[in-house]
């Protein structure tokens, strides 16, 4: 396997006539985690993916693997694996005859391709014809396709797109298995939701620039917890949360308590035999964030 490489992004733009697909986006992957790349569908991932790989020609800036092009790359397969379609293959041919066509020419012999069949859990359908594939199961032949080479650097393009709930806990589990051997992992994904469970770093883009860039730690330190509580004797609980310090506010009908989540408050109520009709988390999560980061309508968020 070669030296695990980041991914650098400098400067990208790519103009489509007066429509700017990407603009001047900067950003680096860093070895030995997993990167979410997020955004609205049409934010601009998937053509800054596909500068990244060599697919199309950036109208300014840089995309390296390292501090190459991707076409610099002496051993590209051994370097990157990358998945952008899971429906590019010939439909008469079977998952394993599929990878035994790339074999020659990525230099690993066919019992790679057994081995990663089995890896990514199309073992008992590695016979069958892809045409008779669900998306789930293509995309994980897309997933064993791009591992052929054992590359240091992962790119996966919506990775998840019609894996059912197990699969996406294995897919999980994968990339994190990845990144523990020190690969530069880079997924990209319209939804957080779907990643947050596995990524260590974001980057987040909305009409094709960037609007934040942090550990998934720092995306969280912008969320903000918020508790409305419905007491019949709002002033027992006024007293309590003077004494615990915490920054309470008057809401309609009810209070409020900034930075104290449900749990903790609760807790201390029944300790106090405080008798609570509502409580409830009101602040800004995680999802939220993300939204209005990148603009979009925050109506019904955590309903």
């Amino acid at each position: 396997m070669a030296a695990p490489a980041a991914v650098t992004v400098d400067r990208l733009s790519k103009h489509f006539g007066q429509v700017k697909a990407v603009d001047d986006l900067s950003f680096a992957v860093r070895p030995g985690a997993v990167t979410g790349f997020l955004g609205p569908n049409g934010a601009g991932k998937t053509t800054t993916l596909r500068m990244l790989l060599g697919l199309m020609r950036p109208t300014s800036g840089r995309a390296l693997i390292g501090d190459q092009t991707y076409t610099e790359l002496r051993h590209p397969a051994q370097t990157v694996g990358a998945t952008l379609e899971a429906s590019s293959f010939h439909p008469g041919r079977s998952g394993l005859d599929h990878l035994r066509m790339y074999a020659p020419q990525v230099g690993v012999p066919d019992s790679r391709c057994d081995e990663l069949l089995e890896l990514v859990g199309l073992a008992e359908a590695k016979k069958r014809r892809v045409g008779g594939y669900s998306m789930g199961m293509r995309q994980r032949l897309a997933l064993a396709y791009a591992m052929l080479g054992d590359p240091s650097v992962v790119i996966l393009d919506e990775p998840a797109n019609g894996l059912d709930p197990q699969g996406i806990v294995w897919l999980r589990q994968l990339l994190r298995a990845f990144a523990d051997e020190g690969k530069t992992v880079l997924v990209s994904s319209h939804v957080l939701s779907e990643v947050q469970s596995t990524v260590d770093d974001v980057v987040i883009v909305a009409k094709g620039r960037l609007v934040h860039e942090s550990s998934l730690a720092g995306l969280r330190d912008l969320t903000e917890t918020t508790t409305e509580i419905v007491t019949p004797t709002p002033d027992r609980l006024r007293d309590l949360a003077q004494r615990r310090e915490w920054n309470l506010e008057e809401a309609p009908g009810a209070l409020r308590i900034h930075g104290v989540d449900e749990a903790t408050i609760g807790a201390a109520a029944f300790a106090d035999g405080i008798e609570l009709h509502r409580l409830a988390d009101v602040g800004v999560g995680l999802e939220e964030v993300f939204l209005r980061l990148t603009g979009e309508p925050t109506q019904g968020v955590g309903a």
